[in-house]
Order: structure tokens, then C-alpha cells, then sequence
């Protein structure tokens, strides 16, 4: 059945898209199909013809087949977004020929439609298309997003031997003797930035490159990974993980070996072929928890106030202060991410060791701390001391038993450079910025490295960055818990004008929270691992009232002021009712500002995005479900979707350009092991957080006390969360 409309005006177009509408009605027990007819008017009054097959049966529809010639004004594909035929829609071009049976719907528009006309209409589709974006989950992607997966291909020929002629050119500290066994150590605090040049510790970019250039090393004949406790979130795991997979296909093997270990640790472990264990190794896989630490009653006995005002029932960075117990909301939101990241431990251990998920639950509730009962059952291949695997290795490798075993450190594999091995390279070039650390407007105190994200400074990295014309594409890797509301504001701001320039992705790590994910609302598209905590769409601000403290030690501040809230920090005293709306109105005022642009970048109606806001924590499987981010992945699905934001190839190689190397202060040079770090270490260590830098700031000059415990300001912070092994933690080790 063809129908065909020749107008003159959009409303004679109208009239006959009504008539459609009422076919497709009538030809379904469905509701009517209106997107359909809403593609038909779109197209046809910007001067399109458009060929929409639509199968006879409706009820068993399973494709829908359309063709565009002529101008797209309006974008077609996103008026059929969200039809109730299916829930996915393929499109291809329609073929006359295709043995099926089809209601035809043809529209023809006639190019004496007024331009205003036109614009008026492709404003309408436009708004059609958010509230079908809106309607279902909110994500800012209207096409299908690459996985990014890490696709391992061996070199041959030619590339082989390019790579070997590079192998021989390298400088020494560059070589590496063939068949040796790269020792990774993984222990202590994962970073996210790429170290300077004199840090010593362990980073996640570096530590996943290596993974990758030893499975495309052919001197590197396999990797014997020793794991200790880590410090870090689940999302580092998960992209470790993800780039063992990459290693695994290249066929060398990978052993790994526990020396103290928890559940973050042998969730690594399990991706190994083989686990070893020494004899009187503590592992300890007891289950997962999540704990609060609350002051409130402490501050009443020492006669500390704390006057916090939080958008957001959800918002509990500042109950630590205020309250003595958890609420129920929080408790809520922090059983949620416990459910969800337990469910993930069991499953992925499950899958890595062959066993079933009760296997893995009874295993938790069993508390095994004897090695010969995790070997019994499968959970450890064996119980060997690092000596006994070398000379294991040795036999695997056929090296005779007075040789030494060919082997390569962590530190020196990271001075091979990825182009000996053919693995950069290529003319486009993406930025990788990595925003790392709490949000501040500037720094302050003393520090041992550069952590932390100052507005000022990244601002005038993403201004270089937009004004160059050297970058397709840029990768903005977050790992924060946000920190400054208004320095969180200008940087979505500058963030927002790189992103009208040049594709922006967005690709969170461990925690991407409130000012953190403020700054990500800003990119083109937001990804995110599966365990990140991210969302926290909330703010909080407080002040300590002093006066009943200051009473106690007989200390008395006067102040003389002018203007109606110039006391409003007064810490002598409590919030005057005026003065408390203030406070309350200002705080309101942050947080819409915050929730209404989260709802404009998401695509979402005010009231939806509510539903998910209100300061609550989400994982990042969580938070895809719910319209917040918009794809499941790491740092290569990253990569990839920039690529084709910025129309390169998909198996182009392209040149990552790292922005933000970290700058190690002077200080950090003390934690080599002098003796004068052994005095100055605990004081320089409490510095590396916000908290202890106010605090030795009061002990230097004699600041406020009440600086030294509020954050100063609005925050758009999210609240400490730790959801940890019971294991490691809280196991009192023997001592002989």
C-alpha cells in the first residue's frame, strides 16, 4: 500500500501524516505507532523523500527498513528512537526485491517549504527526540558505541622483522634478553597518573602498557605477577583485568603468586593460569563490608556544633560531623553498592576458576585460612616458596638448573618504549588529560606530589588543548570524588567549550562523584567501569559553632561587623534564623544549578533526573542503567569512541599524547629511607589530605579551629566510601 503527499505547507502535510498515523493504528492491536508519522512529517517538510517499510503483521515486527534521499533536515534515525515495535531497530536500505511483504508509506515534500517553516520543524523533531532520549534511560549516545575490546594479533612478516631491527637499534637500558619472565609486583597505592620521572610508585597506565608490550614481546617469554595488598578501587582492578585478558591471548603464560592477600588481591590472582602460595602466606577471604565513622558524639562532649545543610537525602558527606549513627539512606544507598559489587566478586571468581557461585559464597562463609584447604579445592594450584617457581620456570623453559632464570623487573620493562615494538605511532593524535585527586581553586599547603585538581591549572590545560590544532579527540580519565562547587562549575564550563570544538569522552575510573562527575557531564560521551562510584549528584556545606568549646577553655572572639550576613562564618556562635536560610537558600541554589545542567546533558526531564540525584552514589553499572553514563567500559572503549567521534578508522592507529604527567615535589625524594624522612614522613604523609593540611596549618599559624574541620564553602563532594575485604584489614598477624 503506497500513500504519497504532495504539500504545499506543512499543516497540508500534517493532515496526511494523520492519515498514516491511523493506518499503522489500524493495522496493529498496538498502540499507534507515532514516531513513525512523526519521521514522515519531519523529513518531508525539510524537503526529503522518505520510504518507511513497515512489515503487514505489526505484532510480530522485527525490523523497520527506511530510506532517505535528498537533505536530512532533522535526523530521521532519532524520531524512530524509542518505537514500541521492538526494543532494538535495525536500519538498512530498503530493497524492492527483498522477498517480503511490506505496507509501503511514501511522503514527498515539494522544496517551496518556507525556511522558517523548516527551522520550526526541526526544533520540534529536535525536542521529539530528547523526550524519547528521556523516556528511556537518558544517554547522551544516539548511535551504537564501540566495545573497544583489545584484539591481540601476533606480528608476522614484515612487522616482525621491522621489530626486530628496532630491537636492535635501542639504547641498553632498552634491551631485554629473550626468553626472559617479566616480574610485576603489584603492591601498595595504584595510581592513576603517569609518574614523574623520579616516582617510585606502582601506576595503573604504566602497569596495563606493560601487560601490552609483553604480550607483543617476543623476547618475553612469559610473567610471574607477585601480588600484595593493593590500595585501590574497584574500577583499577577491573582495567587490570581486562588488560591480563589482552595478555592471556597471546598464549605465554602468566603465573601468579600471594604473599598477603584479601579479596581485592585474589580477584586479580584468579585471572592467572596458575596461583602459588608460600607455605605461611596470609590469605584470608572472609566477605565484603562497608563502614561509617561518625564525630557527632564526640563533638557534643567536647561542645562542638556542627551546623551542616546537604541537598539531597542521599548527600552524607558531612554526617561523620552532624550525626552518631548512619541514617537510613545512607544505609540504603551503601547496602546498594555492597549488593552490587559482592555480586560482582562472586560471579567474575566463579567464571575465573571454573566454579559455580554457591562454590564461591560457601567459600566466603566457610573462612578457610588454611593453604591446604584453599589448594583442595581448586582455589590455589599449589603452596611453593618464590625460589621453588623459579626453578619450576627454568624446567618450563628448558634453562639448565646452574643458570640463572632470564628475567626482567617491573621498573626496567617500563624504559621499552611501545614503538620498538610497533605498537604507537600514527598521525592522528588523541589528548589524554587525567584529573586526578580532590577539586580545589588552588592548592595549598605542602605536599608530596601534584594529586589533586586545581582548577586554575586544568582550565589552562583544556584552553591549550582547544586552541590546538594538533588533537582529533580528547580522553578525559576521572578519578575523583569531587571537592569545590563553583572550581567544579568552571571547569564543566571550559570543559563544555572543548567539547563544541573536538569530541570530549569521559572515562571514570575509580571514582568519578559529584564535582567528579560534574566535570563529566561536560564530554560528548561518558563511560565508565562496571564498579565505579559515580553520581553523587548532591552538595553540602557546614560550619562548626565553637562557642559552647570556646566557654569551656575560657577563650572569647568579638567581632565588629557590617552588612547583614558578614558574620555568617562566625564560629563563636551559631546561625541566627536569618542567617540559616541564608545558608539553606545558598546550598539549594548549588545543588539545582548542578541538577538542572546534569539534566541537560543527559537528556533527561528535571523530575527524572531527580529521581537519580539527591546525592546518592551509584556504581557504574548503576548508573547506565539509569540514564547517568552512558557505556560500560576502560580506557580502550575510551580510545575507541573518540575515534569515531573524530571520524577516524577503527583499526587506525592513532598517537596518545599524555597532558598531565605527575610532578613529584622535592619532598617525595625524603621517602627513599634518610633519617630525616623518618622524622618528617608521618607529618608530610598527613599533608596528602585536605583534612590534615588545615589541620597542620593550625598548628603552624594559629589558624581557626573551625578552618581546620570545615571544608570551606560549597562542596560538591562525595562522602568517604570504602567497601573493603574483611581479610587484610582486620586479621592480627602472628609474630615469632
Amino acid at each position: 500500500m503506497i500513500l504519497s503527499a504532495r504539500h504545499s505547507s506543512y499543516h497540508s502535510l500534517q493532515q496526511n501524516c494523520l492519515r498514516v498515523r491511523s493506518l499503522l493504528a489500524n493495522g496493529s492491536s498496538r498502540k499507534p505507532l507515532v514516531s513513525y508519522s512523526n519521521a514522515v512529517m519531519s523529513a518531508a517538510s525539510g524537503g526529503c523523500i522518505v520510504a518507511v517499510g513497515i512489515p503487514c503483521s505489526l505484532s510480530y515486527a522485527r525490523e523497520v527498513k527506511a530510506s532517505v534521499h535528498a537533505p536530512k533536515h532533522g535526523d530521521l534515525r532519532s524520531s524512530f528512537h524509542g518505537t514500541r515495535v521492538k526494543q532494538t531497530i535495525s536500519f538498512s536500505p530498503y530493497k524492492a526485491d527483498e522477498q517480503q511483504s511490506f505496507r509501503r508509506l511514501s511522503a514527498r515534500a515539494l522544496d517551496d517549504t518556507k525556511a522558517e517553516e523548516v527551522k520550526k520543524t526541526e526544533e520540534e523533531a529536535q525536542s521529539s527526540t530528547s523526550s524519547d532520549a528521556a523516556s528511556t534511560n537518558g544517554s547522551a549516545a544516539k548511535e551504537a558505541l564501540p566495545t573497544g575490546e583489545l584484539q591481540f594479533k601476533a606480528p608476522g612478516g614484515w612487522e616482525e622483522f621491522v621489530t626486530k631491527c628496532r630491537m636492535l637499534i635501542a639504547l641498553p637500558w632498552q634491551r631485554v634478553k629473550k626468553g626472559s619472565v617479566l616480574k610485576l609486583k603489584l603492591s601498595g597505592p595504584i595510581t592513576e597518573q603517569v609518574p614523574s620521572r623520579f616516582a617510585s610508585n606502582l601506576s595503573l597506565p604504566m602497569l596495563c602498557q606493560n601487560l601490552t608490550k609483553a604480550a607483543n614481546d617476543p623476547r618475553i617469554a612469559g610473567i610471574f605477577l607477585r601480588i600484595e595488598p593493593i590500595d585501590c578501587g574497584w574500577g583499577k582492578i577491573d582495567e587490570i583485568c581486562r588488560h591480563i585478558d589482552y595478555y592471556k591471548k597471546s598464549g605465554k603464560f602468566l603465573i601468579g603468586f600471594m604473599v598477603v592477600a584479601g579479596e581485592k588481591e585474589y580477584y586479580l590472582a584468579s585471572k592467572c593460569d596458575e596461583i602459588y602460595a608460600p607455605p605461611n602466606a596470609y590469605i584470608s577471604l572472609l566477605g565484603l563490608k562497608v563502614q561509617a565513622t561518625f564525630l557527632g558524639g564526640v563533638f557534643e562532649k567536647v561542645g562542638v556544633e556542627p551546623q551542616v545543610q546537604r541537598i539531597g537525602k542521599y548527600k552524607s558527606a558531612g554526617d561523620s560531623f552532624s550525626r552518631k549513627d548512619m541514617s537510613d539512606a545512607n544505609r540504603e544507598m551503601l547496602t546498594a553498592l555492597l549488593d552490587d559489587i559482592y555480586e560482582n566478586w562472586v560471579n567474575q571468581i566463579a567464571s575465573s576458576r571454573g566454579k559455580s557461585i554457591k562454590d564461591v559464597e560457601d567459600l566466603l562463609d566457610a573462612g578457610v585460612f588454611k593453604l591446604e584447604k584453599l589448594k583442595e579445592g581448586g582455589w590455589i594450584t599449589d603452596i611453593k616458596y618464590e625460589d621453588e617457581i623459579d626453578e619450576m620456570l627454568k624446567t618450563k623453559l628448558s634453562i639448565a638448573e646452574d643458570k640463572k632464570l632470564p628475567s626482567v623487573d617491573y621498573r626496567k620493562y617500563c624504559k621499552v618504549k611501545a614503538w620498538t615494538l610497533g605498537l604507537s605511532g600514527g598521525g592522528d593524535r588523541i589528548a589524554v588529560i587525567r584529573a586526578v585527586g580532590g577539586i580545589s581553586r588552588a592548592r595549598g599547603g605542602v605536599s608530596l606530589s601534584s594529586e589533586g585538581i586545581v582548577s586554575d591549572s586544568f582550565i589552562e590545560k583544556i584552553r591549550q588543548v582547544r586552541d590546538s590544532k594538533d588533537f582529533k579527540a580528547v580522553v578525559l580519565r576521572i578519578d575523583s570524588p569531587g571537592g569545590d562547587a563553583l572550581a567544579s562549575d568552571l571547569m564543566w564550563r571550559e570543559i563544555k567549550l572543548l567539547a563544541a570544538k573536538k569530541p570530549v569522552i569521559a572515562s571514570m575510573v575509580d571514582v568519578a562523584a559529584s564535582g567528579g562527575y560534574y566535570m563529566a557531564m561536560a564530554c560528548d560521551v561518558i563511560i565508565a567501569e562496571s564498579l565505579t562510584l559515580t553520581g553523587s549528584i548532591g552538595v553540602v556545606t557546614a560550619k562548626l559553632n565553637l562557642g559552647e568549646l570556646y566557654e569551656r577553655v575560657g577563650f572569647n572572639k568579638e567581632i565588629i561587623s557590617r552588612g547583614r550576613f558578614a558574620e555568617l562564618d562566625a564560629e563563636q556562635r551559631p546561625f541566627t534564623n536569618e542567617e540559616l536560610e541564608f545558608f539553606k537558600a545558598s546550598a539549594q541554589n548549588a545543588y539545582e544549578s548542578f541538577r538542572n545542567k546534569a539534566a541537560l546533558s543527559r537528556r533527561m526531564e528535571t523530575e527524572k533526573l531527580e529521581e537519580v540525584a539527591q546525592g546518592r552514589v551509584w556504581t557504574g553499572k548503576a548508573a547506565s542503567e539509569r540514564g547517568l553514563v552512558d557505556a560500560i567500559g576502560g580506557f580502550w572503549r575510551a580510545i575507541a569512541i573518540a575515534k569515531q567521534k573524530a571520524g577516524i578508522a577503527s583499526d587506525g592507529k592513532v598517537a596518545l599524547v599524555e597532558l598531565s604527567r605527575q610532578q613529584t615535589s622535592p619532598l617525595a625524594l625524603l621517602q627513599g629511607g634518610a633519617s630525616l624522612a623518618s622524622v618528617l614522613l608521618p607529618l608530610l604523609e598527613l599533608t596528602e589530605t585536605e583534612s590534615g593540611r588545615k589541620f597542620i596549618n593550625f598548628l603552624i599559624r594559629g589558624a581557626s579551629l573551625s578552618d581546620a574541620a570545615a571544608s570551606g564553602g560549597i562542596q560538591a563532594r562525595m562522602e568517604d566510601i570504602t567497601i573493603d575485604g574483611l581479610g587484610v584489614g582486620s586479621r592480627n598477624d602472628s609474630f615469632m
